[in-house]
């Protein structure tokens, strides 16, 4: 599992066109369909193939969590956004693995208090991401 995390002062995603044959099911497209959190831990989140044995599923479970609450933390932040984002290695699990994965780790943060939004699984996206300007703000994490 791979992670880049940001501390970001905004984050604003639009669907661009479908990735995927599969996914969650089809977003809004066009202007209506841009979302945006301000305030927000920003994780761009890369599964791999060795993440996919339930030992390693539910490690990597309990480190990414544990990481995003470190980083929203440090900040103060209550707010998380999770972005698939298959550019951060070679090792690439497999979509319905990552997309039941980033669902779970979803469920996870908001049981401790989060507000967590995902944007549209097997959808690229126009974003634009504000970043605070500390150091850690920007984080790189492999679990």
């Amino acid at each position: 599992m791979r992670i880049l995390a940001f501390q970001a002062e905004r984050f604003a995603w639009r669907p661009h066109e479908r990735s995927l044959e599969r996914g969650a099911g089809a977003p809004r497209t066009g202007e209506d369909s841009r979302s945006s959190v301000s305030d927000a831990v920003v994780a761009f989140v890369h599964a791999e193939k060795r993440d996919e044995s339930p030992p390693a599923r539910d490690r990597a479970l309990r480190h990414a969590a544990k990481h995003v609450q470190w980083l929203a933390n440090k900040r103060g932040l209550e707010n998380v956004v999770l972005h698939s984002f298959t550019h951060l290695s070679s090792d690439t699990a497999g979509a319905a693995f990552a997309e039941a994965w980033l669902a779970d780790l979803a469920a996870r943060l908001e049981r401790k208090g989060y507000r967590v939004w995902t944007t549209p699984f097997g959808y690229s996206c126009a974003w634009e991401l504000a970043v605070f300007g500390e150091s850690l703000a920007k984080v790189w994490k492999e679990i």
